[in-house]
């Protein structure tokens, strides 16, 4: 990692602070993701167990103040999303869906007695949430949404089905989005609610160490306290959204940063042909592209975080860095991958599982042609989604 880290010397410009925090997330991957990475993502296991230390390290939430959470800025928030997606991406997204997608629903959106209930909870690792936005028929157009919530009464009765939903079997509450006949609206789901049932996708080739899940509710009925008052809209939801999006485009430069730190102990140390295969030019040309698309990387997300920081963060910034660092971050995946000769298509090697996982990172939050489209907006004037 030295030699990585020294090209781009990112330490010189972060603060103290910053740094303290990346350093907190790196020492928990190191001692409690990597030595289980390869059993769980080969099992499938959802390691939920690790969101107590995860919320004991001040990791969930990130950016949420007051309500037991930790606060924060956004740069640190992005380091920490870096560090947990070196370790793998369905570690990140858990704390992704917990923190940037749920609990940002419930801070935003929600009132008091809503964000006392959960927040504190949550922050510790003491429960999970879950946010329900995606629907079987469609994923890239959410005003499509079938799923329904009519009044009976003072209460809320819940119709309909949603599909990818990450953690939903394990999670305590779901943040489900419906359609009212005051147009869309979020509501606290206990996961536990009669007509609730969660199922998860499997098998599945990518994100194996996280749970995706559809969701079926049937006749749910929830008090009126269950909506997020101020959740009304799309709006609301892609605000969560662009959380998530922008811990993204840190965490895919934590994958393709892993892949080539192992790929570059690799051909460090193995031989071809009398000499280490680091010391070829071939080699070395493909590890300064490799470094050099990782370095644009992290100087993109540092510059989005900062600016989110300083002023906030339009939508179309947000695509820039979500479709831009989870495309360089594959790329290089794949060439770690093949530089690590066969040992690339084994655990020995992290390359594979990353550019597996990075396949549903390029998916979910938004594909490439949704964020092309966003952009083509902000270049052009011209909405072109319909």
């Amino acid at each position: 990692m030295e030699a990585i880290d020294a090209l781009l010397d990112l330490d010189a410009v972060l603060s103290e602070r910053e740094r303290s925090i990346r350093d907190r997330a790196r020492a928990l991957v190191d001692a409690e993701v990597r030595p289980r990475i390869a059993d769980w993502w080969e099992r499938g296991h959802v390691p939920a167990e690790l969101l107590p230390a995860l919320g004991e390290a001040g990791l969930l939430g990130l950016g949420i103040e007051g309500h037991g959470c930790p606060g924060g800025t956004a740069v640190e928030a992005g380091l920490v999303m870096q560090e947990l997606e070196a370790g793998d991406s369905g570690v990140r997204t858990i704390v992704s869906v917990q923190g940037s997608l749920a609990m940002t629903a419930i801070a935003r959106f929600g009132d008091d007695a809503q964000r006392e209930a959960w927040l504190p909870r949550m922050a510790r690792g003491e429960a999970i949430g879950a946010f329900a936005l995606t629907e079987p028929h469609s994923g890239s157009d959410p005003g499509s949404m079938r799923t329904t919530a009519r009044r009976d009464g003072d209460d809320w009765v819940l119709d309909g089905a949603k599909r990818w939903i990450g953690l939903a079997t394990v999670a305590d509450v779901l943040v489900v989005w419906a359609r009212t006949d005051e147009g869309v609206q979020g509501f606290l789901v206990p996961a536990d609610a009669p007509g609730v049932v969660a199922t998860p996708i499997e098998p599945k080739l990518s994100m194996r160490a996280s749970v995706q899940c559809d969701v079926r509710l049937e006749g749910v009925r929830l008090p009126r306290e269950a909506a997020l008052p101020d959740a009304r809209g799309l709006r609301a939801a892609f605000t969560c959204l662009d959380q998530a999006r922008y811990g993204i485009a840190w965490g895919a430069m934590g994958a393709a940063r892993d892949a080539l730190e192992a790929v570059l102990a690799l051909v460090a140390e193995r031989e071809a042909f009398g000499r280490p295969l680091a010391g070829f030019q071939l080699t070395q040309a493909r590890l300064a592209d490799m470094a050099v698309s990782l370095s644009q990387g992290q100087l993109l997300a540092l510059h989005l975080g900062r600016t989110k920081d300083a002023r906030g963060l339009r939508p179309e910034q947000v695509s820039l860095g979500k479709l831009a660092n989870v495309r360089a971050a594959l790329a290089i995946c794949r060439e770690a991958r093949a530089l690590a000769g066969g040992d690339g298509i084994t655990h020995a090697q992290p390359a594979m599982r990353h550019a597996a996982n990075l396949e549903s990172v390029r998916t979910y939050e938004g594909t490439d042609e949704v964020h092309q489209l966003v952009l083509g907006h902000a270049l052009t004037g011209i909405a072109a989604f319909r």
